[in-house]
């Protein structure tokens, strides 16, 4: 069953890690605490953070090493949309020197200039896994992340807005870029390229008698950003294949570009989009002209 924004939220941020102070504190003896970590009830990740033995792999991780699971990572576990994680991202405090070998070299660790102390020992405040994922991603890789955290609600504008002004000044036009009404990667990056394609085109587009559809573009021709989690099976091609021809008796032409190639062969698609439009442009031209 999928999970909500507030109940990833939740589950995310929820006490996992305790030190032995506060294991005390609830109650436990010192006797107590060394046989539950004998008996296996009880993990040691490192000197004084103790965790239940299900604790998430990553999560077990981080805190072993001397961090907190941060960036990409932690965005990932609340849904947001990364487009890819080569490992483990965690946050490390600066000039902190020690810290146990990594398990993969794929994990990265950051020391920023600029956090925030306090909150859960295993994730940092969700304001700094943000600021890194825009500093730690490409530039289209990042407003896709963030387009999908608006989206979710587990950001305003206003806090963006915010966040950025601590950022370089290269990094502000990102901003602007922005759009909430993206509702998954795939969508963030096909307006990106209708953008570099100087169309007009809107988004969200609610049709009489189909639907809401991704995109319309030049008012004629609507781009859905099709994957396998919602497109798979029978039942949703039917679906689709419906909702194509009642466009089309509108004068509707729908494509359906795959999400995989839209994230990583852009170039293809913005192409085929284009050839798209200037074939359809060279058609009415001529029907004018006869």
């Amino acid at each position: 069953m999928n999970k909500t924004v507030s109940e990833r939220l939740t589950t995310t941020y929820a006490p996992t890690v305790f030190s032995r102070k506060e294991l005390l504190e609830a109650g436990n003896s010192a006797d107590d605490i060394t046989r539950a970590v004998k008996s296996g009830l009880l993990v040691r990740l490192r000197r004084d953070h103790y965790s239940a033995p299900g604790v998430d792999a990553e999560v077990a991780e981080a805190v072993r090493v001397g961090g907190r699971v941060s960036c990409v990572t932690l965005l990932q576990m609340l849904g947001v949309f990364v487009l890819k994680s080569s490992g483990l991202h965690m946050q490390l405090l600066p000039h902190m020197s020690r810290i146990r070998p990594r398990s993969s070299k794929s994990t990265v660790m950051h020391w920023p200039r600029r956090f925030q102390r306090g909150g859960p020992r295993h994730v940092v405040p969700l304001r700094d896994a943000v600021r890194q994922s825009i500093l730690c991603q490409q530039p289209r890789a990042a407003i896709a992340t963030l387009d999908s955290l608006l989206h979710l609600g587990l950001v305003t504008r206003r806090q963006l807005e915010e966040l950025f002004a601590l950022l370089p000044a290269r990094l502000h036009v990102l901003l602007s870029l922005v759009d909430a009404s993206a509702e998954s990667g795939p969508e963030t990056y096909m307006r990106l390229i209708l953008r570099t394609l100087g169309v007009s085109y809107e988004t969200q587009v609610v049709i009489p008698g189909v639907g809401r559809v991704d995109f319309v573009v030049d008012g004629w021709l609507i781009i859905e950003c099709d994957s396998r989690k919602f497109h798979e099976g029978w039942d949703k091609q039917v679906e689709d294949r419906t909702r194509d021809i009642a466009a089309a008796c509108l004068g509707y032409t729908t494509i359906r570009p795959i999400a995989s190639d839209i994230l990583f062969d852009s170039h293809t698609v913005r192409q085929s989009v284009a050839d798209i439009l200037d074939a359809f442009r060279t058609r009415a031209r001529s029907r004018r002209a006869a």
